[in-house]
């Protein structure tokens, strides 16, 4: 059933924003944190002790709905609030309270669903623009299967795992987040709703028939999304079957589901990592079932054990790491990067990515508009002006080749609010192979796999 607290009301204009001072509860918002389909996420901290501990409030509109939408805002609050209370654990994130906004002040949100909860540093998303560690993504991916392992045992299925919905806390450790599409289970499997992120879901969702409980959810549609994550956690992003949309990498999926294509993944991934992903990423769920959170769990347990092999610890991060998670964290946050470690030789074929616009006007627009036109920077590492732009001009969806990429550059902010550090070196359009130049990560949508820049604007040569 929906939470039955209600909140006080505060003060502002008509709008479905919340704006910071707002009081929600016992909290005042203090800055919006992220958006999606059904909910906006703010930052908040306690009304009574503004130096007290930041939290996440999750507001779930309900407001101006169709009474079958309603329903369903609902049902999702009321699922992540009924796993909240059967199966805590440290690796699920922590719901505080709940409660009902009463605000009449702003009709779009008079009603809305708020679920408190504790708040994370930042996403394993986030983190990834950065780039990890093959030890830090041990760990993290350990943190992960942890946290499916308890929720299988508990008797649900996630249905929803991806990069967004991995958080890393403020101590550094992974809490898995939003059980709005959790399900429980009725013997080894349960039934929901056509939905879910595409670029997650196995070769059997997309085939299969919609009964009059939904489709059929079982725990291996976790395994093979976390065999997704485990890829890219290692690849920098990048999903293991090709397409430059979640519709034509589903394509792919269903290809290699049916048998006519085989796995193919990045040259990035380690070789353990690569064979724990193979098999999450088995193409029937008869051959996934074997590999069940518990077993994975084990088995990268006793790898971390064996003899030669660097650890990574399945209980908590080094201090080391958390420092280092936490640095890489407050990069996607303030736009700085502080980096530990060494760079890797450039020597690699270079490779092709399409150019990104997160304008919309931009996007739509047809022909190469002046006031659509890109900058790339000369050098990575200086503020990215007029100065700082070579006379090569760029515009959304041109395809550009890159052979490296740069994780310390100038922080970026783009149109849409995403922050990074990390750069890719361009060869320049008919300039020659000596010719480059620099396009921030936040002006294009692929993330290959390339090796760290060196050299003169590059890092360590």
């Amino acid at each position: 059933m929906p939470p039955q607290n209600r909140a006080a009301s505060g003060s502002g204009d008509r709008t479905g924003i919340l704006p910071p001072g707002y009081r929600v509860g016992g909290w005042t918002v203090a800055e919006q944190i992220g958006s999606g389909g059904w909910a906006t996420v703010y930052a908040a901290r306690p009304a009574d002790r503004p130096d007290g501990p930041d939290v996440a409030l999750k507001v779930m509109p309900t407001a101006g709905l169709a009474p079958r939408q309603a329903r369903d805002v609902a049902e999702a609050a009321a699922r992540e609030v009924e796993l909240g209370r059967q199966a805590p654990h440290p690796r699920l994130i922590r719901l505080l309270d709940t409660l009902v906004l009463n605000a009449p002040d702003r009709p779009a949100l008079d009603g809305a669903i708020v679920l408190v909860m504790e708040r994370a540093r930042c996403s394993l998303r986030e983190l990834l623009a950065a780039g990890i560690t093959e030890e830090e993504g041990g760990r993290i991916i350990t943190g992960i299967c942890e946290g499916l392992a308890h929720l299988h045992r508990s008797g649900w299925v996630h249905t929803d795992l991806k990069p967004e919905n991995v958080l890393i806390h403020q101590d550094g450790e992974v809490r898995l987040s939003d059980f709005g599409f959790a399900i429980e289970l009725s013997g080894t499997h349960g039934y929901a709703a056509p939905m879910g992120t595409p670029d997650y879901l196995p070769p059997e969702r997309w085939r299969q028939p919609l009964g009059e409980r939904g489709v059929q959810v079982r725990p291996t549609a976790d395994i093979w999304a976390l065999g997704i994550v485990i890829h890219e956690v290692f690849a920098a992003g990048a999903s293991p079957f090709p397409g430059a949309t979640p519709i034509t990498r589903g394509a792919a999926v269903q290809e290699y589901g049916e048998g006519r294509a085989a796995l193919r993944m990045d040259n990035a991934v380690p070789e353990f990592w690569r064979t724990v992903a193979a098999d999450c990423l088995a193409p029937t769920h008869e051959a996934r079932a074997a590999h069940t959170a518990e077993n994975l769990l084990e088995r990268i347990t006793a790898a971390a054990r064996s003899p030669g092999r660097r650890s990574p610890r399945p209980r908590f991060l080094s201090r080391l790491g958390v420092l280092a998670a936490l640095l890489a964290c407050a990069a996607t946050l303030t736009g700085g990067l502080w980096w530990i470690g060494d760079g890797e030789d450039a020597g690699r074929s270079p490779v092709r990515i399409r150019v990104f616009n997160a304008e919309r006007g931009c996007q739509d627009r047809e022909g190469r508009h002046p006031a659509c036109s890109l900058g790339l920077a000369i050098d990575p590492h200086q503020p990215y002006t007029a100065e700082n732009v070579v006379a090569t001009r760029v515009w959304h969806g041109d395809v550009l080749e890159t052979d490296c990429r740069l994780r310390d550059g100038w922080p970026i902010i783009d149109e849409a609010d995403l922050h990074s550090t990390l750069w890719f070196r361009i060869r320049l359009p008919g300039e020659g192979a000596e010719s480059t130049a620099w396009l921030p990560a936040v002006r294009t949508k692929d993330h290959p796999a390339l090796p760290w820049c060196t050299g003169p604007s590059g890092g360590p040569g």
